[in-house]
């Protein structure tokens, strides 16, 4: 268990990271969906969540997958760590500046296509996040690579601090602030102001003080390129460039869609676009486990690779991992009558499709624990493979059922997309690098989780109290954690607190 509890310890510190941080930024949901509920404002809200999708995309473009390629080539013979972060880090400096430029003379039939009504400075604001989230990849990953999850907790935790903040200043006092003013200058400009390009703005402040508190990282730079290194690190890297986006389409595309296929104006599209992004928020708990887990974990399967018997170190994670997004998917859909007020009224129609996107995540991120087999085995085509398969899926289940079921066709892609990937990311795995996964005792727990759950929807089904599906919830929140403690009483009874409770028990 000794390498177990090392990975829980770091995904302590790194969900810290992403736990806090999201929670901060979860604090502007309700002050947005309360705030801003307006038909126009809504619309407003779906724009801002399509240009974030289109953010993402480009970030797998100007970051082209050396970040995953910086923890390999750190743990191989030979490679001196100087060099490899010099090289990885002038790289993407140079590439980002030539990036920036391109697209930023191409902002006019950019912004056409996007959708952003005649609004072209939202492309520059744009090109200054992804600028500075790129440079910011490689300083960030050798704060993982060395372990340090601390600093790596408060840089994420202070720049999202920014962005909440500006974000609680734009959305919540400027409007009152600027009818009080006397400054025409102030009112000039707020007139002139978006809340799309307000909260743009915010994280444009939020990527240049994440880089800034980084400076210790990246003062060393001397824009040193080795280029034999250059080419190793891209030969195993470029294939995570299709599969990357490929793996954004399966995550965000669902959002540009809605706003294309939804019948009706494009400010109703705008607004179903809203509704989907913001009930997407809801599943909070699962992503920021799998995400603080991500971030944990790929440099921690790197460094037990060599060891002897890494292989039940994967099989006992996984376990433990499936323990805990399955208390995240019942915490979630056993409360959703309480967490359905961090969101405003007019968002909240879209309730329905949390449950189905907290399971499409629950997939994702058991793919994401199945996938260590290919990175391990320097077989990154295959990742690419897998994720340009769920591309497909995302596609064509978007483009044929939005129409007719609009985001309710979204959910239900998301949730088979990553589904199909999870099945043959599994299979590919045991015929290559079988890995002893306890696939009963999975099976077993996820079962287990949708009984409760199923249970949980029956009862609601039956009454409208509130006070009745709170405390069904608790009751079987409580049961999963009695079912789990009795299966696993064997490994548990081994750690402290928790063993001295389930002996007596």
């Amino acid at each position: 268990m000794s390498g177990i509890k090392q990975l829980a310890g770091q995904t302590i510190w790194y969900g810290l990271s992403n736990i806090g941080g999201r929670f901060l930024n979860y604090l502007v949901t309700p002050i947005i969906t309360y705030l801003v509920g307006s038909a126009t404002g809504m619309a407003e809200m779906g724009t801002y969540a399509i240009l974030y999708g289109y953010i993402a995309f480009l970030n797998i473009v100007f970051t082209y997958g050396f970040e995953t390629a910086y923890f390999r080539f750190a743990n191989k013979d030979g490679v001196d760590s100087e060099s490899l972060f010099q090289t990885a880090f002038s790289s993407h400096i140079i590439s980002t500046v030539f990036f920036v430029l391109v697209i930023g003379l191409c902002r006019v039939p950019l912004g056409d296509f996007v959708g952003v009504n005649g609004h072209y400075e939202y492309i520059w604001l744009c090109l200054f996040i992804i600028g500075f989230d790129t440079i910011a990849v490689i300083p960030k990953a050798k704060l993982r690579k060395d372990n340090r999850p601390r600093k790596y907790a408060f840089v994420n935790i202070a720049g999202i601090a920014v962005f909440v903040l500006l974000t609680i200043l734009f959305i919540a006092y400027l409007p009152g602030m600027v009818a009080r003013s006397s400054s025409v200058l102030l009112k000039d400009w707020y007139q002139q102001q978006t809340k799309t390009g307000l909260l743009l703005i915010a994280n444009c402040a939020q990527a240049l003080v994440t880089f800034i508190l980084l400076f210790n990282e990246w003062k060393s730079i001397r824009f040193k390129l080795s280029k034999n290194l250059w080419l190793q690190l891209w030969r195993y890297s470029s294939p995570m460039i299709i599969g990357g986006l490929a793996g954004m389409t399966n995550e965000v595309i669902d959002r540009q869609m809605l706003g294309k296929l939804i019948p009706g104006t494009q400010q109703h599209a705008n607004i179903q676009v809203a509704i989907y992004n913001y009930c997407y928020k809801l599943a909070i708990f699962i992503t920021l486990f799998t995400s603080a887990f991500r971030m944990a974990a790929e440099p921690f399967f790197f460094n037990k690779s060599r060891e002897k018997g890494a292989v039940f170190i994967y099989a006992r994670v996984m376990k433990w991992f499936v323990v805990t997004v399955a208390i995240a998917f019942l915490f979630t859909a056993l409360f959703l009558d309480i967490w359905q007020y961090i969101l405003g009224k007019n968002y909240r129609v879209g309730l329905g499709v949390v449950p189905i996107l907290l399971g499409a995540n629950l997939c994702l991120g058991i793919y994401y624990n199945l996938s260590i087999w290919y990175k391990l085995a320097d077989k990154m085509k295959v990742g690419m493979y897998i994720t340009l398969l769920g591309a497909a899926i995302t596609f064509a289940g978007n483009y044929f059922f939005i129409p007719a079921f609009g985001y309710y066709a979204s959910a239900w892609t998301t949730f088979v997309c990553y589904f199909v990937m999870m099945v043959v990311a599994w299979q590919l795995g045991q015929k290559y690098f079988p890995i002893p996964y306890e696939l009963r005792r999975i099976a077993v727990i996820l079962g287990m989780m949708m009984l409760l759950f199923f249970i949980h929807q029956g009862i609601s089904a039956l009454t409208e109290s509130f006070a009745i599906r709170v405390l069904s919830g608790l009751a079987l929140f409580a049961g999963f954690f009695l079912y789990v403690g009795f299966q696993e009483r064997k490994e548990l009874s081994g750690l402290p607190f928790v063993g001295k409770f389930i002996r007596k028990f």
